[in-house]
């Protein structure tokens, strides 16, 4: 089994959104093979709790105007890693630290790597570069 088209669609929007707001590593995981309900991980890094914050809400703000409405939200007060449950796609928004502490590409290495959307990729590096100048 691999994910749907429909995950795929969500897995664009909630990419682009955390690159508009200065998000690193984005990581994209298949994860429908072991977990029936869940067909995408997204996983995305902050540098700062605030940033991990806005990172968070701008995906879900998109997400919501889409027509696709959070099924769960955890950790916002923290803003060290914030799970957003959208059904068929999950993110994952973490503060570096945590990131690297918990690692979950080395816990979901099986899991095949799916490509984020060229459109995400170039925001992202449009973000970087905006912010070195």
């Amino acid at each position: 089994m691999t994910a749907s088209e429909e995950s795929r669609d969500l897995l664009a929007i909630a990419a682009d959104a955390a690159t508009s707001k200065a998000a690193l590593d984005l990581v994209a995981l298949d994860v429908s093979e072991p977990l029936p309900l869940v067909d995408i991980f997204l996983l995305a890094t902050g540098r700062s709790e605030r940033n991990v914050v806005a990172i968070a809400d701008e995906i879900e703000d998109r997400l919501i105007a889409s027509g696709t409405k959070a099924v769960r939200r955890e950790g916002k007060a923290e803003g060290r890693w914030i799970l957003l449950d959208f059904g068929d796609l999950v993110v994952h928004v973490f503060h570096e630290e945590e990131r690297l502490y918990y690692s979950l590409e080395r816990l979901w290495k099986d899991c095949p790597v799916v490509p984020i959307p060229e459109a995400a990729t170039v925001s992202s590096a449009s973000a970087v570069d905006s912010t070195d100048a």
